[in-house]
C-alpha cells in the first residue's frame, strides 16, 4: 500500500498551522503550504530544466525547474532537497545554496488547479546526468541559463509559473557565458 503524503500547512505569515495529506491540499482552493524549489547546475555552469510528467496534478507535461517538491512534516528542507533530487534525478547534490528564502506565490493552471506556496529556492550543483524518474519527469535537458532567460521572456506560457516568477528574481539567469563554452543545440 502507498504511504500517504503529508504536507505542511502555513498561516498567511508563514508559520506552521498543521499538517494534511497532499492529496487533498491541490485544488482549486489549495490551503497556503510549504515547498521548496531547486535549480541544479553542471560543471560548466548550464541548468537542468525539467519536463514534468504526463500525469502530473498540476501542469502537467510543462518545462519547469530542476525540482520542486514538498518537506515531511519535521522534515529539515535541506534533507528534504537532497531527498528529492536524489527521487526524482537519481542527482546527489552538492554546494547547495539558498537563493530565495522568502520566496511565494500563488498560481492556477489550466484545469484550475492552484498552487499556493511559499517556497525557498535553491541552488545546487551535482555531478553526472540524471537518470528520470518517470512518475516526476518526462525529460531533461542541460541548458545555457541566458539563453533559458531569453526563453522565459519570450514564451512564458511554456513554463512552469514557479519558474518564471523565480527567474526575475535570481541572478543566475543574467549570467552570461562565452561562445566557446555553450553546447550547440
Amino acid at each position: 500500500m502507498d504511504e500517504i503524503e503529508y504536507v505542511v500547512l502555513l498561516d498567511d505569515e508563514g508559520n506552521e498551522i498543521g499538517t494534511a495529506p497532499k492529496s487533498s491540499v491541490h485544488g482549486t482552493d489549495t490551503a497556503l503550504h510549504l515547498a521548496f524549489s531547486c535549480h541544479v547546475l553542471n560543471e560548466d555552469g548550464e541548468i537542468l530544466v525539467t519536463r514534468r510528467a504526463l500525469h502530473k496534478k498540476t501542469w502537467p507535461g510543462v518545462w519547469t525547474n530542476s525540482f520542486c517538491g514538498h518537506p515531511k512534516p519535521a522534515e529539515p528542507l535541506l534533507q528534504a532537497v537532497h531527498r528529492r533530487a536524489e527521487f526524482e534525478l537519481g542527482l546527489a547534490l552538492t554546494q547547495i545554496q539558498l537563493a530565495l528564502p522568502l520566496f511565494r506565490y500563488r498560481a492556477t493552471d489550466a484545469s484550475g488547479v492552484v498552487e499556493h506556496e511559499v517556497c525557498p529556492v535553491y541552488i545546487a550543483r551535482a555531478e553526472g546526468e540524471p537518470v528520470l524518474n518517470p512518475l516526476e519527469v518526462v525529460d531533461a535537458r542541460w541548458v545555457d541559463p541566458a539563453e533559458l532567460a531569453a526563453s522565459l521572456r519570450t514564451t512564458p506560457w511554456a513554463f512552469s509559473p514557479w519558474l518564471v516568477l523565480q527567474a526575475e528574481q535570481l541572478d543566475l539567469f543574467a549570467a552570461r557565458r562565452p561562445l566557446e563554452h555553450r553546447v550547440a543545440s
